[in-house]
């Protein structure tokens, strides 16, 4: 790509200069070169499209794309594209491979395999040596190599000493520690939320006590350290009051939603259809209310996909055996848009997808600015769709969407020199 200019895009980017107009926008050289009306065509590649926006590139902080190990569920390269598919410049992947990203060498690694690519993969390096929580891992080592941000995904992390010593480690050089807030005692063997539903289903339920009590550790460590600490996955009432506190008093925290439980409730459970296994499990209807609140005020800064591809054989078993996840990059942005859609801004939903994510990484916001780096999303937010299998990129079979109606469409991205279309945007010409 040489040159490209945007036509007639409606810019939503809080705090930039063009935000809430109506401008042409023309990029070169992986810059934004200007910003106004009427611009000359010339040779550029022109983008018009009736309902097309504009902001700063969206960042998925949570996805998973088995690589190394499980490449047939996703993979890098089959991943990104997904991302692409889903609106995302940028994309944080999960250390709980195999084996572990837990050294410089296979972050280095994770970086080669994703060269070349419009979307940049970020690398999260674990915690603990192998995952086990005994040991920590070389969190420097792989910060110098790319690593974005540390976490031990969804393994228990018991001992509170290492998140101290982790927590003071990361201080030194400006990182971030990545906790889920699930007490994996109180857990236990839960399968879905606890409540009345999962009495009467004969369930084993899963308590927001889980989640208060090791989110209220965790928070007691950042209090103690003044480190940085981001909350994955908050899902519970009691966890957004907590990180609001938190937030009160000061503390460097951040926490993001998973962008299904805000939409779906645990009567999807009805049926022991196991595409709806998560974990965390998703919640009552009382409880998506409170985390669409918690987005609406900023307690809750960013939404991720928590992307966990499955295949037939992890899946398609007894509810007990099912794996837990669901696939969910492509479709994000859709899902949270039609959660929200009437709840709150669409200035508000954006920033959940741009400033939010790199707040919790501690990187610069970025902005649609001329001479800024091209870093772009364009998408409808009134587009409505139905996310097929047939037309998927993602090899997840198990997202609960195929079928369903969305609104809001991702239509391409762009960044340095590189774009990725969708198959809505059409009007393309040069």
């Amino acid at each position: 790509m040489s040159r490209l200019l945007l036509r007639q895009v409606h810019v939503i980017d809080p705090g930039g200069p063009a935000h809430g107009q109506d401008v042409d926008v023309l990029v070169e050289g992986g810059r934004v070169m200007r910003i106004g009306q009427r611009l000359a065509k010339g040779d550029a590649l022109e983008v018009r499209r009736a309902g097309l926006h504009a902001s700063p590139g969206w960042i998925d902080l949570r996805a998973h794309f088995r690589e190394p190990g499980e490449e047939t569920k996703e993979g890098v390269t089959n991943g990104l594209d997904a991302a692409a598919a889903g609106g995302f410049t940028a994309v944080a992947v999960l250390p709980s491979t195999r084996p572990v990203i837990d050294d410089s060498s296979r972050v280095e690694h994770l970086l080669r395999r994703s060269e070349g690519h419009a979307v940049r993969l970020m690398p999260l390096g674990a915690l603990s040596k192998g995952l086990s929580g005994q040991q920590l891992a070389e969190l420097y080592d792989m910060h110098r190599a790319g690593a974005v941000a540390f976490t031990d995904d969804q393994e228990p992390l018991r001992n509170p000493r290492l998140l101290l010593l982790a927590l003071q480690y990361v201080s030194v050089f400006g990182g971030t520690v990545i906790t889920y807030p699930q007490d994996p005692d109180l857990l236990g063997q839960g399968q879905m939320h606890e409540g009345p539903l999962s009495a009467r289903l004969g369930m084993r339920g899963v308590a927001p006590l889980a989640e208060q009590v090791r989110l209220g550790r965790d928070i007691a460590l950042l209090e103690y350290t003044g480190s940085r600490l981001h909350a994955a996955t908050v899902s519970t009432m009691e966890g957004v009051a907590l990180v609001r506190a938190a937030k009160a008093k000061g503390l460097a925290i951040t926490a993001s939603v998973a962008a299904h439980h805000l939409l779906l409730d645990d009567g999807c459970l009805r049926g022991f259809d196991t595409v709806y296994k998560v974990m965390p499990p998703l919640r009552d209807a009382a409880t998506i209310e409170a985390l669409r609140d918690g987005v609406k005020d900023g307690t809750i800064d960013t939404i991720v996909s928590d992307h966990r591809p499955e295949d037939i054989e992890h899946k398609k078993v007894e509810f007990g055996q099912a794996a837990f996840g669901m696939g969910g990059i492509e479709t994000a942005f859709a899902v949270a848009n039609t959660a929200l859609k009437g709840h709150m801004s669409l200035r508000r939903i954006i920033e959940r997808f741009t400033h939010g994510p790199r707040k919790a990484l501690g990187l610069p916001v970025q902005h649609i600015a001329e001479g800024a780096l091209t870093d772009l999303t364009l998408f409808d937010p009134e587009f409505s769709w139905t996310y097929e299998k047939a037309t998927a990129v993602s090899r997840a079979d198990n997202s609960p969407f195929f079928g369903q109606q969305l609104t809001g469409r991702p239509l391409g991205i762009v960044r340095g020199g590189r774009h990725h279309w969708s198959p809505a945007l059409q009007e393309v010409a040069v």
